[in-house]
């Protein structure tokens, strides 16, 4: 802090000055005697001595007047600077003393956070040390007390048992020590009279839902109790990982609701993941068979009026924390425009049927591919290519290629009224897709924000999340419309938005247009 310089506004007159100004006005009253005497001899002559001394007296005691005022008036001006310079001092001491004071005081509050902050690191890390120590412990302690139990079995029974010793430690189970955590709410969840809108709400599911993918993943998710501890139950394992994906919350607040470590809770969610990966993915996210085939095109052709439509597809973004990787790989510039900060995000293109069920999904192309590039790299497009599609359609948006098996809305200008009649037809099928991933993210508020996991455990978690949605979608469990989620991706058009050898949407139009064969019939020929 730079220190302020008090300064007077008028200079303050030295010794000498006064000398100089008492020399100036003696010369000043000389001359002025001199000149009234010599004006008086000239006008009054008539005057006698007296009078002349007189009136000599009577001028030098008015000028003897005048230099004693000016003087006080030197000396009032000097007291009056000093009393100012004093005062301009003390201000500046005071408001010196106030900044020093807050700027202590900002000083020891860092000073402490940071203090907390290290110390709160430092119990961490002698917990977690002190559990490594105490697991080495008490497992070299089991091997004793195992060889000590054989030991003294082969032993005499008469043989006498020192107290302390492997008798003593084999005689019960040592637990490991393991921090005190509340798990009262939970326990309040899972008593069977909790109420079934709270457990909805909190679970997005209703219980009947919840218990049947516990029992369905209990053969995988389920551990057996140890000697230092017992098994966390499977209800709880699947609870502490839906309530993470319901609610996207951090792992802290995960580890309080369910009375878990933080890690252990992490561990959780991942582990339970790759098992509805592993269990309930082939159950619940599959492609449909014939007989599903044919009911799924009945339904969208009472939708649209369209026929043989067997999905609507659309691709979604899921924000990512910056990767340390391939960066700009990831960058999302649409995303990034929209949002006036820097974005990341892995991409999720699914096919939906019209319950909004997922058919078919791929899951973790980088942000920054266009949704056509997305297609290309699929599955779906392989089972194309392979010709599994022959004969059928899947609608899409603006954003994916016209092809023999993709349908897509005209994107150029000036269209015909047949032209505004089929992107009608295709908009409602698309809705369909558009909606079910609004459900998706609504439900699982995870995917609307940037999450905890790593970026090579994620596609296992969206993959997780469709499938619970699938689940909540084929037993009718319904959103809440507090959780109504806007979906906003914007779709980029393909440069090459023609892929296909025929003309798709001619041969569309052609089922509904009959009149139009001819016209058809002489393009085709022309060509």
């Amino acid at each position: 802090m730079n220190e302020m310089k008090v300064t007077s506004s008028l200079p303050l007159p030295t010794q000498e000055d006064y000398s100089f100004f008492y020399s100036l006005f003696q010369d000043a009253l000389s001359e002025m005697n001199t000149n009234t005497t010599t004006g008086n001899n000239s006008r009054k002559r008539r005057r006698d001595n007296t009078n002349d001394e007189a009136d000599e007296g009577e001028t030098t005691t008015g000028n003897n007047k005048n230099f004693k005022e000016i003087l006080t008036s030197y000396l009032l001006l000097e007291e009056q600077e000093k009393l100012d310079q004093q005062e301009s001092a003390r201000a500046y001491q005071q408001e010196r003393q106030l900044l020093e004071s807050n700027h202590k005081q900002r000083s020891q509050a860092m000073l402490n956070y940071y203090n907390n902050l290290q110390d709160y690191y430092s119990d961490l890390e002698e917990s977690d040390e002190q559990l490594r120590t105490k697991r080495s412990r008490l497992s070299a302690s089991a091997v004793a007390a195992a060889t000590a139990s054989v030991a003294s079995a082969k032993a005499n029974s008469d043989a006498p048992i020192q107290s302390g010793g492997a008798g003593a430690t084999a005689g019960h189970h040592r637990r490991l020590w393991v921090k005190d955590r509340s798990q009262a709410w939970w326990d309040r969840c899972n008593h069977p009279d909790f109420p079934e809108e709270e457990f909805r709400k909190a679970f997005r599911m209703g219980r009947a839902t919840f218990d049947m993918i516990c029992e369905e993943l209990n053969s995988v998710v389920a551990k057996e109790d140890t000697m230092l501890r017992a098994a966390i139950p499977v209800h709880q394992r699947v609870a502490v990982c839906i309530w993470r994906l319901a609610t996207g919350e951090p792992l802290r607040l995960v580890s309080k609701r369910f009375g878990l470590g933080i890690s252990t809770c992490h561990k959780l969610v991942l582990e339970v993941c790759s098992a509805i990966k592993t269990v309930l993915m082939p159950k619940f996210l599959q492609w449909p068979d014939e007989e599903a085939l044919k009911n799924i095109k009945d339904d969208f052709e009472s939708v649209s009026g369209i026929p043989n439509v067997v999905g609507s597809m659309y691709t979604t973004h899921i924000p990512i924390i910056a990767p340390k990787i391939s960066v700009a790989a990831y960058f999302n510039k649409r995303h990034t425009e929209r949002n006036q900060k820097t974005s990341y995000s892995i991409t999720v293109q699914g096919v939906v049927d019209p319950r909004g069920v997922f058919t078919d999904v791929c899951i973790g192309w980088p942000g920054s591919m266009p949704d056509d590039q997305v297609l290309e790299k699929s599955a779906l497009y392989q089972r194309a290519n392979a010709g599994f599609l022959k004969g059928v359609w899947i609608v899409g948006s603006s954003g994916y290629p016209l092809m023999d098996w993709v349908l897509v809305p005209y994107t150029h200008q000036h269209l015909t009224w047949t032209q505004h009649a089929f992107n009608e037809k295709i908009g409602e099928i698309q809705r369909v897709a558009k909606e079910a991933f609004s459900r998706l993210k609504g439900r699982w508020s995870c995917l609307q924000k940037r999450t905890e996991v790593k970026l090579q455990d994620l596609p296992v978690v969206l993959g997780a999340c469709c499938v619970l949605h699938n689940i909540c979608e084929m037993r009718n469990e319904v959103v809440d419309p507090e959780l109504k989620f806007e979906l906003i991706d914007d779709e980029m058009v393909p440069e090459s938005n023609l892929r296909s050898v025929f003309y798709i949407h001619n041969i569309l139009l052609l089922q509904w247009f009959p009149a139009l064969s001819l016209l058809m019939a002489v393009i085709s020929s022309n060509q």
